[in-house]
């Protein structure tokens, strides 16, 4: 039977096998289209999807095959062992079989994909190209925008010219596709028109650069021509200037010689603007039309400024002609000139001998006005030689034209004008000032109104209210002052009115008429107000009577508020300890019902207003006080009610907790030292009872300790003092506490040591303290963790400096731990020497720190996954002087003068023993991990990890452009 099953499932799974290896031959083809190509990729990625099926039948073989083995002879387990090995190496061909026709065909695919997308790319370039292309080449305005244009179509060609290495990159992917696929999308024929295709768009695109390029070098020559053209026009301008300038040193006649040369040059210019004219009928074909019209317009206004410079120079040639002819008719008009000059100094110098000084302040209405009348007249008079002044510059401006020497002449005019030009002003000056200090001092009287209404209609608003006694004897006065004060205004404001002609000489008709009026409606304002100060006036003169009864209430009940206020303010301190606070409650609770009694008074008082405002706001706002009173009165109860339940809990819960610590406290110093019969076990069973009660010790602690800093906040400095001194001494308490389990932990320990050394006899006394999960490294250990985190590159460890470590760590610990033998090999016979010895274990624990700082700079620049070897020897031999060193120095502080330690005994014993111990402590570890590891080979695998798509890297990291050079992968 055993026979029959071997031979049925070896069959089967050649049977299986053979026919996925003909699906295989079928399938295992690249040529033909891109339909056919993806179903045999489908048809490929379903045969590897049935693999686990075959490794079902091969695992059936090889059950069958250990069955047959265990039970057949000798002779036959040769030729099962062939049909098994020969089942195996069908098997292993076509699982490589199934992946490498299917990674064939998926790359032949994804090479295919890649190349289309990278064809449609280039052709939506092509059509993006021959879309910008197509259009004609746009007109542009100026030599600026064409030059703009020929740089876009160079940006355009270059952009084709880069398309160039595309193209034959995409070309040689297409032959390449074309020998493994055979597809006439990808033939010579398709590359030859791709091709075609960029030749043609690389052809427009030169076209349009050469074109721009020559419409745009005409343009710069014609703009050239014309920049040089303008320049000769502006130096025959300056030339012109020049000549017809004030310059002294050209005569007429060398004026008239420098305008007949220019006439000459002139021809030469036309020319050359005839040329431009010329040569613009290219340029403006190849403009647009508002550049081409403001060609024209240049040119144009080029002719007209030529022809301008014609008709000046023929003017100002004939003019000069005519100067020469009139020098004999320059010496009468001077003459004439210095006669009407003199005349005009004369009548200067008698207005100079006036006033014009500015009057002093403080002058009087009737002095304002003379000197208004005097400067106005003066104003006149210097008016009225502004046509001589004409004169005499026309005279001076027709003299100029002639080429004689006439400095000292246009001198005095100068002067002369000046000089009337500044008295003109000053007299202007002076009387504008006059007339706006008279304006102001007319206008006086209006302003004085106006302040005065501001302040009767302020008295009268003030007093709308009916105020109290002393707010009648304050403004009565105020308003009598003020009635006068009304009376002098309207004597000012009647002369006012009658100074009708000074108004309008001095202001103007239309500015005199809106002054009048003006005063017109003040005197009627000032009639209303007057009026109206006489009625309140009479009417707060009837009030004085009527405040008696209610001052006399309401200054009492006032001082009875003040006072309560007074005493409610005075409780608002914080208090030192829980009876100062209870009696400040007390005490506020009978402020509370002096308040009511106070509010009952004021209820009494409030038929006394009788209808009168001003009592009524002084009762409101009295009331308003009190009920604010009350409100504080009330908040500063329950604050102090808040207060005193807290302190009351604090010391409650203080005295309990100092009980219950003093309590356990003394429970643990009776175990300290009880000696009796009981035994070790049962002690500590007791022990273990009475401190499972201190981590709720300790969170009633924490809480005791968060309710006494809120009463110290409630408390004065003095209370806050002595609530801190409650918490220090409860503090204390605890670490005493905290210190007897120390000694008593500690003590327990001692007696176990002795316990061991007693029954153990020749067994070492000391432990190694290893823990019992070994000394492997935990990769995710919270510590490792954060210094990886706080140190990211860790991970990148440097091996040399990994291995200097480890030396230097070697060596380190192999020295410490020779000092530590010879120490404890000594036989301390005297008590001094067994202090040497003390202290030099001493000196050894002190280099502790450095050498565990050494093994974590170890670790931290060890491998970054799991731990070497040399790495958990080396802990290990850590670990265990640590131990040595911890067992020597508590075995030696016990051991008298000249008896041997504990360490001592284990040297005689030698290292077997101890190599044993280690190896039997560390055998179940052992065991678990093999354990583990066996269990992690059972695992069933995920499917990703076996899929073709995972296993053909190359599909994986295909990349878009064909990266990819060379055959496929196989």
């Amino acid at each position: 039977m055993t026979q029959e099953a071997f031979d049925r499932s070896v069959e089967e799974a050649q049977a299986w096998m053979e026919a996925v290896q003909q699906r295989l031959q079928v399938s295992d083809n690249t040529q033909g289209p891109r339909a056919a190509l993806e179903a045999r990729l489908r048809e490929t990625e379903k045969i590897c999807q049935v693999e686990p099926e075959g490794h079902l039948k091969v695992e059936l073989v090889l059950s069958a095959a250990e069955a047959l083995l265990a039970c057949c002879p000798e002779d036959q387990r040769p030729a099962i062992l062939a049909r098994l090995r020969d089942v195996k190496a069908q098997w292993e061909e076509t699982v490589t079989y199934m992946v490498h026709c299917h990674s064939r065909i998926e790359w032949v695919w994804l090479h295919w994909s890649e190349y289309l997308l990278a064809r449609d790319e280039f052709y939506r370039w092509f059509q993006k190209m021959m879309a910008t292309l197509e259009p004609q080449v746009e007109l542009q305005l100026g030599l600026k925008e064409k030059q703009w244009q020929l740089s876009h179509a160079q940006v355009l060609l270059n952009n084709v010219d880069n398309q160039a290495v595309l193209l034959d990159r995409l070309l040689e992917e297409a032959a390449s596709l074309f020998n493994r696929i055979g597809d006439p999308s990808v033939d010579e024929e398709a590359q030859k028109r791709m091709q075609a295709e960029y030749d043609a768009v690389r052809l427009k695109a030169q076209d349009r650069v050469d074109l721009l390029q020559k419409m745009t070098q005409e343009h710069a020559q014609y703009q050239a021509d014309l920049d040089e053209f303008q320049l000769w026009l502006q130096a025959v301008m300056s030339r012109v200037d020049g000549c017809l300038g004030h310059a002294r040193e050209l005569t007429t006649q060398h004026r008239l010689s420098i305008l007949q040369d220019l006439a000459k040059e002139l021809p030469t210019g036309e020319q050359s603007l005839t040329k431009l004219e010329e040569q613009s009928l290219g340029v403006i074909r190849n403009t647009s039309p508002l550049g081409a019209e403001k060609i024209t317009g240049e040119l144009e206004e080029l002719r007209k400024y030529l022809e301008k410079l014609r008709g000046l120079c023929v003017e100002e040639e004939e003019r000069f002609q005519s100067v020469l002819k009139s020098q004999g008719a320059c010496e009468q008009q001077i003459k004439e000139l210095e006669a009407e000059l003199g005349e005009f100094h004369k009548g200067l110098q008698r207005l100079t001998e006036e006033d014009l000084q500015p009057s002093a302040t403080g002058a009087s209405e009737d002095e304002l006005v003379a000197r208004w009348r005097r400067y106005s007249t003066m104003r006149a008079t210097l008016a009225a030689e502004e046509p001589r002044v004409d004169r005499l510059q026309a005279q001076l401006k027709d003299l100029l034209v002639f080429s004689q020497d006439l400095r000292p002449l246009s001198d005095g005019v100068v002067a002369a004008l000046q000089e009337y030009q500044s008295m003109k002003g000053k007299t202007t000056r002076l009387r504008n000032a006059a007339g706006v200090e008279l304006e102001q001092r007319l206008r006086r009287p209006l302003q004085d109104v106006q302040l005065w209404r501001e302040l009767a209609q302020r008295l009268l608003d003030i007093t709308a209210s009916l105020p109290d006694l002393p707010s009648i004897h304050t403004f009565l006065p105020q308003i009598e002052a003020a009635l006068a004060e009304s009376s002098r205004l309207k004597e000012q404001l009647t002369m006012l009115q009658l100074k009708t002609d000074l108004l309008g000489s001095v202001l103007g008709q239309e500015p005199a008429t809106g002054l009048l009026e003006q005063v017109g409606s003040a005197v009627r304002d000032r009639d209303l107000l007057h009026n109206s100060l006489l009625q309140r006036k009479s009417k707060l003169q009837s009030l004085l009577s009527q405040h008696r009864d209610f001052g006399a209430a309401f200054e009492l009940l006032q001082k009875q508020l003040s006072a309560l206020q007074a005493r409610v303010h005075a409780e608002h301190g914080l208090q030192p300890d829980l009876p100062m606070k209870k009696a400040q409650l007390s005490r506020l609770q009978g402020l509370q019902e002096e308040s009511l009694d106070l509010g009952v008074q004021m209820e009494a008082v409030r038929p006394l207003i009788q209808g009168n405002p001003n009592h009524q706001h002084k009762m409101d706002q009295l009331g308003s006080d009190f009920q604010t009173l009350q409100r504080s009165l009330e908040n500063l109860m329950e604050w102090s009610r808040q207060a005193v339940r807290e302190h009351s809990a604090f010391s409650l819960k203080v005295l309990e907790l100092c009980q219950g610590v003093s309590e356990l406290t003394q429970k643990l110093e009776a175990q300290r030292g009880d000696a009796g019969p009981c035994s070790l076990e049962a002690r500590e069973a007791e022990i273990e009872r009475l401190l499972a009660e201190l981590p709720e010790k300790e969170a009633q602690l924490s809480l005791t300790e968060a309710r006494g800093r809120l009463v110290m906040e409630g408390s004065s400095p003095e209370g806050a003092v002595v609530v801190r001194e409650q918490l220090e001494e409860l503090a204390a308490a605890w670490r005493a506490l905290r210190l007897q389990e120390e000694r008593l932990l500690g003590l327990l320990r001692d007696q176990k040591v002795q316990g061991t050394q007693v029954d153990a006899g020749k067994r070492a006394v000391f432990t190694n303290n290893i823990p019992k999960s070994g000394f492997l490294i935990n990769p995710l250990h919270p510590v490792l963790r954060h210094r990886r985190q706080g140190n990211p590159l860790q991970e990148d460890n440097n091996p040399e400096d990994f291995s200097q470590l480890l030396q230097g760590f070697e060596r380190w610990l192999q020295e410490e731990n020779s000092k530590l033998v010879r120490i404890i090999s000594l036989r301390a016979a005297k008590a001094k020497d067994l202090r040497a010895q003390h202290m030099k274990l001493q000196e050894l624990e002190a280099r502790v720190p450095e050498g565990q700082h050494l093994f974590e700079n170890l670790i931290r620049h060890g491998p970054a996954r799991g731990t070497s070897d040399e790495l958990e020897d080396l802990r290990y031999r850590w670990m265990l002087y640590k131990s040595k060193l911890k067992d020597s120095s508590h075995l030696l502080a016990q051991s008298p003068p000249g008896e041997l330690t504990g360490f001592r005994k284990v040297q005689r014993r030698g290292l077997g023993s101890l190599s044993r111990k280690v190896c039997c402590a560390a055998l179940p570890l052992q065991l678990l991990l093999l354990l583990l590891l066996l269990l992690l080979f059972l695992l069933p695998v995920g499917d990703d990890a076996r899929s073709c798509t995972a296993a053909n890297t190359f599909a994986r990291s295909f990349k878009l452009m064909l990266h990819h050079q060379g055959p496929p992968p196989t």
